[in-house]
């Protein structure tokens, strides 16, 4: 290419001022970008892994994939949680291949047998008392930072890792202008309702662009935008500090139809009823707040262009214990988590299209989007 096809190449690239650039194309479908965010994002930060609810008891267990690392989570006898590399420390063999289980005192290797504790100690193995100089406890299995806040179990793999706070906490206090009202829907007392996990075959990125925008909202999402009138018009409830979108003047509740929704959580103020708030918790957790329940997404990407996300509906116990009928509230999101999602599947089928080999453009309502690809830039480069 001569100096004059470049030239001209760059001032082909300049927008107006109301567009601003995306990421490229490739940063959707290309493996090694997907590794380096495994191992910049996902295995160096804070991740939502587990609802501690589903470890009620001592033994049971979850295994999470966390970037490159399957994990293990399991509730001691104390009632502590704890995480662990999914790692014999023998020859390497993977522990548990179940998803979810429960043990009575300890995990056990099938493999040689070598059996650890569930504080990761390891307790015996074939010949251990003829090998005195080994000691049990540096033979363990590898411990993950383990961090409880919402009633979810939040996991860190690096070795120091940054600092909550700052990071989770501070992602819900940009986005609510303080991290205090979200203190009011006792999220961690809540209860879940009901749960669908959903197969996407999409990059995590178009996951988490979709969620944070509402350009698309009166285009895909006909009964979402009959609740909250405003998102017709494009703009977002994460577009603006501590806004939370209104309900229509009709409309009673949070629910598919409009209709009246359930009783508000006690510790909800006035200020927030009958509104909807939206918050982004990079990189893989989306919550939503509404007067009497809670939806509170997970992502787990597994590979470039596929992302499995678990989706929760929490409510007060009493609503869960008495059988209350919860289905036009979990309708209403779950509709729009179909229609979203199609439409980031629709979105990764271009990615590797010449079309999009630059990218494509933000529109002013999308311009905090931009935003988060910086944040991924910084990370991956």
């Amino acid at each position: 290419m001569t100096t004059g096809e470049l030239s001209a190449s760059a001032e082909d690239t300049s927008l107006p001022e109301s567009l601003r650039e995306t990421l490229a194309g490739h940063y959707y479908t290309d493996p090694s970008i997907f590794r380096a965010e495994q191992e910049s994002i996902f295995e160096a930060g804070w991740f939502c892994a587990v609802l501690g609810a589903d470890l009620a008891r001592p033994g049971q267990y979850e295994t999470v994939q966390i970037g490159r690392e399957s994990v293990l989570v399991t509730r001691a006898r104390d009632g502590s949680i704890n995480a662990f590399l999914n790692v014999c420390r023998h020859r390497g063999a993977r522990l548990c291949t179940e998803q979810q289980g429960e043990v009575r005192r300890s995990f056990q290797c099938p493999y040689h047998a070598w059996t650890y504790g569930l504080d990761g100690k390891l307790v015996s193995a074939p010949n251990l008392t003829s090998m005195p100089d080994i000691d049990r406890g540096e033979f363990g299995l590898h411990r993950v930072h383990v961090r409880e806040w919402l009633g979810y179990v939040w996991l860190c793999l690096a070795d120091e890792p940054p600092s909550f706070a700052d990071t989770v906490i501070g992602d819900v206090a940009n986005r609510l202008g303080t991290p205090d009202a979200i203190v009011g829907y006792q999220v961690a007392e809540l209860k879940l309702g009901r749960r669908i996990e959903y197969d996407v075959r999409a990059n995590w990125k178009q996951v988490v662009e979709n969620f944070m925008e509402c350009y698309h909202c009166a285009t895909i999402h006909p009964e979402l935008t009959e609740v909250l009138p405003e998102f017709a018009d494009g703009l977002a409830a994460q577009y603006f500090v501590g806004h939370g979108a209104e309900f229509g003047e009709n409309i009673e509740g949070f629910t598919v139809d409009g209709s009246a929704g359930l009783d508000r959580i006690p510790g909800v103020d006035e200020e927030q009823d009958r509104r909807y708030y939206a918050i982004t918790v990079r990189p893989q957790v989306f919550i939503n707040l509404v007067p009497d329940h809670v939806v509170f997404h997970r992502m787990f990407p597994v590979a470039v262009d596929r992302t499995i996300i678990r989706c929760d509906w929490l409510y007060l116990p009493e609503v869960v214990d008495s059988g209350t009928d919860i289905d036009r509230s979990v309708e209403l999101f779950h509709r729009v988590n179909q229609q979203d999602f199609d439409a980031c599947e629709r979105c990764q089928l271009s990615m590797d299209s010449r079309s999009y080999e630059r990218g494509g453009v933000l529109v002013p309502s999308e311009h905090h989007i931009g935003e988060f690809h910086d944040w991924v830039r910084q990370r991956v480069g």
